[in-house]
């Protein structure tokens, strides 16, 4: 399948380097940003979730709405939707938007988010809840006839699923993480497996890992899950240029964790004690911050204190250069694999244009270029 493009949903003008205070929804923004992402042709945008945030099904409506061809993926915690609910409220989601839906879980990577909304599992049986949790929605796509369930988290008798997939048979179901038991699920069970940025070495080893396991399920290579990879590029018109824009982006980044991690009211309070910031739960964050230890740059262009300054909360890792420096190293992750390639900035809104403008047409001309040339030209 050809190389497709992602990028996360922002809801208002905040960001990391210019945040906005308890700002809400705003719908102009909201519209005006995905209207960006179709006309730029980006294949998808993730509505993600937090325990504190807005709906994300709701939101993927409005994108729907105000969108031709973009793809709505909907981040979904299997704690806060039973599923005979959330495979009717995809499948809804999906009849509007024409067929665009897409379901990526979270099976939980942090005991304390996951708290926050009443869970308590531990973690293995979160990825345990997870496996039952896909299987049921499966099922309830497939067919519209009645069926039960008695599995070790949830029951039910006689359910039926009117509300069809507009392909009729399912949506398309993504599981992100580093853990062997989201290798095992996510290999056996998902459609598309989600990877944070890491060096090409180690993203080859995760791939591997992850067709293992969809080996081990009995799926033929021809059934295994489509990688996606997350990047924060950051791009000026020449390497030169965005390596200084990177470093001022590291200043501000830093600036804006001091009152959290130093306990200060300001960003110059450089009196308040520095706390140090605990070591994230999930193994995904422990393997960025374990890379990040070893050095700064890594590969064509990788660039690791931006997840050293955020602790490693989420997709934290940067691409630093000029469009074709970028697109050169996007390119190395397609040929490790990579089909979905996720890339979101700083500066939302306009990085966004930027990569539509300069980016994803460097990187579809050169994909475009090899096809041409045949298959020993990569």
């Amino acid at each position: 399948m050809p190389t497709e493009f992602i990028s996360l949903t922002f809801a208002n003008a905040s960001t990391e380097l210019n945040p906005i205070p308890g700002a809400g929804i705003d719908p102009a923004y909201l519209v005006r940003y995905a209207q960006n992402l179709d006309d730029y042709q980006f294949n998808y945008t993730l509505v993600p979730y937090g325990s504190s945030s807005y709906d994300p099904f709701t939101i993927g409506a409005t994108i729907a709405a105000a969108t031709k061809k973009l793809k709505i993926i909907i981040a979904l915690r299997p704690n806060t939707l039973y599923p005979t609910v959330a495979a009717k409220a995809l499948a809804t989601l999906d009849q509007l938007s024409s067929g665009r839906a897409v379901v990526h879980f979270i099976a939980g990577g942090s005991d304390a988010e996951q708290a926050k909304e009443g869970d308590f599992l531990p973690k293995d049986q979160r990825y345990a809840r997870l496996e039952e949790y896909i299987r049921i929605l499966r099922r309830a796509w497939q067919s519209p006839d009645p069926f039960d369930w008695d599995g070790k988290f949830y029951q039910f008798k006689q359910f039926s699923n009117h509300v069809r997939p507009v392909n009729g048979t399912g949506i398309p179901v993504s599981v992100g993480g580093s853990s062997e038991e989201a290798y095992r699920i996510g290999g056996a069970l998902a459609d598309i497996f989600g990877l944070w940025g890491e060096p090409l070495k180690e993203t080859k080893e995760q791939i591997d890992r992850i067709y293992q396991a969809a080996a081990e399920a009995g799926r033929p290579d021809s059934d295994r899950p489509r990688i996606w990879v997350t990047f924060r590029p950051i791009i000026a018109q020449t390497d030169e240029l965005a390596w200084h824009k990177a470093y001022r982006t590291l200043d501000i980044l830093k600036a804006n964790q001091a009152p959290i991690s130093g306990g200060g009211n300001k960003p110059s309070d450089s009196k308040a004690p520095q706390v140090q910031a605990p070591t994230p739960q999930n193994v995904g964050s422990q393997r960025l911050l374990e890379i990040a230890s070893r050095g700064d740059v890594h590969d064509r262009a990788l660039w690791y204190p931006t997840v050293t300054a955020t602790n490693a909360r989420g997709a934290s890792t940067a691409l630093v250069g000029s469009p074709q420096t970028i697109a050169g190293s996007i390119l190395d992750y397609v040929d490790l694999g990579a089909e979905l390639i996720s890339i979101r900035g700083y500066d939302n809104l306009n990085d966004a244009i930027d990569y539509g403008r300069y980016v994803l047409p460097k990187v579809r001309s050169a994909l475009q270029e090899r096809e041409n040339k045949g298959p020993d030209s990569a």
